[in-house]
């Protein structure tokens, strides 16, 4: 593999800070536990890890509502426990990615009370996107747009005097509001936030909405303004994906390669990059902007070989066409777990989980880098019956309704015993994780699948430790061989096949003298539509 750029065919493993390990027994997962659990990493065979949001807040979205940029939440530890958790993931020689939100801050951060202290047209306003009412008694919003989690993207403030005053842009909950890029002074603020984290030792940023941060200058009404709600996406092309966005990520990434030059250990920019298509995504992926953009298509595309081969045919053409690698993902903390997704209703080991596996040896095996989602390893699926009074997902609160509400796969990791908390919590087994945890988690947890060499977690091991080993895994090329309906299957080089069987079609055979050493999430033909196998030279 590329070693000299890292990043172009690494895979990294997003840590869910408040689910994955707690070592202080309130429930939520911490720094500390994510130090404790660095190991079990190291073991799995991941590049890197991906922090979600640790800094204060007031947990409105948990953690994507940042009340300060330059610290961390007294949940999660202090500053003194980040750099230790820095420390002993690099003597690990696991890398540490940071999430950075610059699209939108808190109702709580410094500058946004002072802008709601402030008068109208004042400096302290300008960094966000305040504006008059329409209407005579400027009563209704400055225009049409609906926030990404339901209900208007605008509200409106009660000014200093008391008055009804002006409203303020929140493109997903009130307590976000939108940062205005446009004044220079957020700019600067964020340079001073990266800086603070790289000289701290991090390896990169994962950037919150990257197509995001500046909207269309007049805020005009959209032709569409339910879009981003109907869609949960950042459709509205109004509110996402301006082309000034770009200089943006040209200035970060001319940061970025500042350090690398200081010591020669390269950072990494990745953005959550939501765009109508392969095409625009690569905009971001230039050789003066980000180094990855997440690849969501493959995400999206349902279960189905000519929908995969589409998906992964543009992305070569447009995305690596930009010298950049692709990257590549299945699952996050935003999105139904995979197993559940693929068809599993609830728990088990069935078809959802067989095509959980099959997709995950795909992803390993495509050209360029892979981000793994914690709890994918273990083959968990999609908690879907939590009750209704303990959900937490904003989406929930302002809509009423639970559909693609994301608490279910954020339910903790379990890591040993039989009953909730599953070692998840240092505390005594009364102790309640910040989400409930079902019964059958206990199948799922960690020390059963380490000792058990079919499970999902050795079948992921197994993969990172090929793409490690063979020069023709990871960043490179594909060609696709002709196979019957229902099957997937490419060469990786001249010695490695992958082969996925979509419908009930068996397994094909190598390519002629090529000798066989397969690993699947099961034997040939022995679940129809859910087979996957490597083929690999073994001699």
């Amino acid at each position: 593999m590329n070693r000299h750029h890292w990043w172009r065919d690494a895979v990294i493993y997003q840590v869910y800070v408040r689910s994955f390990l707690d070592s202080t027994g309130d429930g939520i997962g911490d720094l500390a536990g994510v130090r404790a659990g660095l190991p079990y990493l190291r073991k799995l065979g991941v590049d890197g890890i991906w922090l979600s949001p640790f800094y204060p807040s007031p947990q409105h979205d948990h953690g994507y509502d940042v009340a300060d940029y330059r610290d961390v939440d007294p949940v999660f530890g202090d500053l003194a426990e980040f750099d230790r958790l820095v420390a002993a993931a690099h003597r690990l020689g696991i890398r540490v990615l940071l999430d950075i939100v610059p699209n939108h801050c808190s109702s709580e951060h410094p500058w946004f009370r002072e802008a709601l202290a402030a008068a109208p047209g004042s400096p302290e306003r300008a960094r966000f996107h305040f504006a008059d009412g329409r209407g005579p008694d400027g009563g209704e919003p400055p225009n049409n747009w609906h926030a990404m989690f339901g209900g208007p993207a605008w509200t409106r403030v009660t000014e200093p005097d008391g008055r009804p005053g002006q409203w303020y842009l929140h493109m997903f909950t009130p307590e976000q509001p939108d940062w205005n890029w446009r004044e220079p002074a957020v700019a600067a603020e964020f340079d001073h936030t990266l800086r603070f984290w790289l000289d701290r030792g991090v390896d990169g940023f994962r950037i919150d909405v990257a197509a995001g941060l500046y909207k269309h200058p007049d805020l005009p009404d959209s032709p569409d303004p339910e879009a981003d709600a109907r869609t949960r996406d950042s459709v509205n092309p109004l509110a996402w994906n301006q082309p000034e966005v770009h200089d943006v990520w040209r200035h970060w990434r001319a940061v970025c390669e500042e350090y690398t030059a200081r010591d020669g250990r390269e950072r990494l920019l990745v953005g959550e990059v939501s765009v109508p298509s392969a095409r625009e995504h690569a905009k971001y992926v230039r050789p003066d902007e980000l180094h990855q953009a997440f690849f969501f298509d493959l995400l999206g595309a349902p279960w189905d070989a000519d929908a995969f081969r589409k998906v992964v045919s543009e992305a070569m053409q447009d995305i690596a066409g930009t010298g950049s690698t692709v990257t590549w993902v299945l699952n996050n903390h935003d999105q139904v777990r995979t197993v559940t997704r693929y068809g599993e209703p609830a728990e088990g080991s069935g078809l959802g989980a067989a095509r959980a596996r099959a997709a995950a040896l795909l992803m390993l095996a495509l050209p360029g880098a892979a981000y793994i989602y914690q709890g994918e390893e273990l083959g968990l699926p999609e908690v879907v019956d939590l009750p209704d009074d303990v959900l937490t997902d904003p989406i929930f609160r302002r809509t009423g309704s639970r559909a693609r509400i994301r608490d279910g796969c954020r339910v903790p990791l379990p890591w040993s015993g039989q009953a909730s908390p599953f070692g998840f919590t240092s505390g005594t087994e009364s102790a309640k994780p910040w989400l409930p945890q079902p019964e059958y988690f206990a199948e799922y947890a960690t020390h059963r699948a380490l000792a058990d060499t079919r499970s999902s977690w050795h079948l992921y091991r197994d993969g990172l430790q090929l793409r490690a080993a063979l020069d023709q895994l990871g960043e490179g090329s594909l060609r696709w061989l002709e196979t019957q309906p229902g099957v997937l299957a490419f060469t990786r080089g001249d010695d490695l096949v992958c082969a996925v069987n979509f419908g009930t079609a068996p397994v094909p055979a190598p390519v002629p003298g090529t000798p066989l050493l397969a690993s699947g999430p099961c034997p040939p033909g022995e679940l129809p539509g859910s087979t996957a196998a490597w083929w690999i030279d073994g001699s």
